[in-house]
């Protein structure tokens, strides 16, 4: 039996702050767990949480951590007490600590990467793509016909949730603050767009949709932006709230008792549905779609892992649609 390396690298951050405070080093991998399986990181992917990690501004990080959220890549080690998975497997997932050349996975949050998709589609999927279904569906109850307004329509979670809300078979209202970012999520499907800000998206949606609102609104950027959509909002409205990249605290005027919205907060780290729902159901119905092509990862950059840095001041200038993605050499 091949000897199994005891050292892999990685990035660590070991204090708090700017991009530099990411350091690629090496890691000791120790035993694997019993319940684990050892994935060789082919790609991983970037979220704007991370940003918010390194810098020490993410709720109950501590320190020192391995960068990364999301991986795509094989199997090389599988723990004595898993049956799902083997050696070999191409898998994708979420895990702390993929910004790495190896890193160890709870085979319960992996799935089979479709034979269709590579790496670097596989690992824009986990964190944007599982958000976007627990928002939708487990948390907003998202049907066919619905209204959906999608903020942040350029991002990891936006991207994704225009896709599966077009799916679905709903009609969709993106915002974003850069126009670039909207004409991209217009030749994505999406069937109206707001610069919000130029433009009320509240009196946009009245517009185009006779005054009766929307059904489902996706709250990802907190203050700068919650009164609007709270008044695009239509009767029985669903607001849900899972970011705040534009400032934490929110007011709203009690009025949404009138049109009867419920204002639904979420945590796919935390919420005790995901595992119960929001897995089981992505993987009997969102895998095939990817693996037939009717879904598709939007990946927008491909660096190489030691260009973490760069990707960070990408991520943090809002640039990109879809993910930005890293690959091990």
């Amino acid at each position: 039996r091949r000897q199994r390396p005891k050292m892999a690298n990685g990035y660590r951050v070991n204090r708090f702050g700017g991009p530099e405070v990411m350091v690629w080093e090496a890691l000791a991998l120790g035993d694997l767990a019993p319940r684990a399986v050892r994935v060789r990181v082919g790609a991983s992917g970037i979220n704007f949480a991370e940003v918010r990690m390194r810098a020490g501004d993410y709720s109950g990080q501590q320190l020192p951590f391995i960068m990364g959220m999301e991986v795509a890549g094989t199997i090389e080690q599988v723990g004595s007490e898993v049956v799902d998975f083997q050696e070999g497997d191409r898998v994708f997932g979420r895990v702390r600590g993929a910004h790495a050349e190896v890193v160890d996975c709870d085979p319960d949050h992996l799935m089979p990467l479709p034979d269709n998709l590579s790496f670097e589609q596989g690992a824009a999927i986990p964190v944007g793509w599982l958000t976007a279904w627990h928002a939708l569906y487990t948390v907003g109850g998202m049907k066919a016909g619905d209204r959906v307004l999608i903020e942040a329509v350029g991002g990891s979670v936006g991207s994704a949730a225009l896709a599966l809300a077009k799916q679905a078979g709903c009609w969709t209202l993106g915002t974003a603050s850069r126009d670039d970012k909207l004409a991209q999520a217009t030749s994505s499907g999406c069937d109206a767009v707001v610069n919000y800000t130029q433009a009320s998206v509240s009196e946009r949606v009245a517009d185009l949709t006779n005054g009766e609102g929307m059904d489902i609104g996706l709250m990802t950027i907190g203050d700068a932006t919650a009164d609007q959509l709270i008044d695009a909002m239509g009767m029985d409205g669903r607001v849900v709230m899972f970011g705040s990249t534009g400032g934490r605290d929110i007011t709203f005027n009690l009025r949404i008792g009138i049109l009867n919205i419920q204002l639904l907060s979420m945590s796919i780290s935390t919420s005790p549905t995901f595992m119960t729902q929001t897995m089981p159901a992505f993987r009997q119905h969102a895998l095939p779609l990817f693996a037939s092509g009717e879904l598709t990862p939007w990946v927008d950059t491909v660096l190489p892992m030691s260009e973490l840095q760069r990707a960070h001041q990408m991520v943090d200038e809002r640039k990109h649609f879809g993910k930005v993605i890293l690959v091990n050499d």
